[in-house]
């Protein structure tokens, strides 16, 4: 049996409330990718080209800093990385935690949540940042999926 990480940014709490359903779901452990200036809401204004949110997404190689968790993947053979869709990709926070680890001969599984895209290009952009891991197609969960459907999601990826 496979040891499991739910790795998760999120912004508004969306996310979070996902990740920790889905962690429940599959037993994994759970881990906050946090940024280490918080985002406030003048900063996620994804209509003002000058908020930080708009400004680190239109630089690729912007790398929001992360709080410093300890975290060390390598007793994991599957990882979750969850986030909100930014731009049709992973914000870029996700490029951070994705840098900061040795992902080889993990799987990743993407998911995330949207109010109106899918995943776009993201797990794509995974993988080339996450050198020698498999990462799959993922997906978004959205609304709010019961633990059972979770379950089933997880066992499909």
């Amino acid at each position: 049996m496979s040891k499991a990480l739910v790795a998760y940014f999120s912004a508004s709490g969306t996310t979070a409330a996902v990740a920790q359903k889905l962690a429940q779901a599959v037993g994994a452990d759970v881990a906050e990718i946090a940024p280490e200036q918080p985002y406030s809401a003048a900063d996620l204004n994804w209509r003002d080209s000058k908020s930080r949110s708009s400004v680190e997404m239109n630089d690729e190689s912007s790398r929001p800093a992360v709080v410093d968790d300890g975290l060390s993947v390598s007793a994991y053979d599957v990882v979750y990385v969850g986030f909100p869709v930014w731009w049709y990709v992973e914000p870029r926070i996700i490029d951070t935690f994705l840098e900061a680890h040795d992902f080889a001969g993990k799987k990743i599984v993407p998911f995330a949540t949207s109010g109106g895209s899918g995943l776009g290009k993201a797990p794509q952009r995974m993988q080339a940042i996450a050198v020698g891991a498999t990462v799959v197609s993922g997906g978004l969960l959205n609304g709010n999926p019961g633990i059972e459907e979770l379950r089933d999601w997880a066992n499909a990826q």
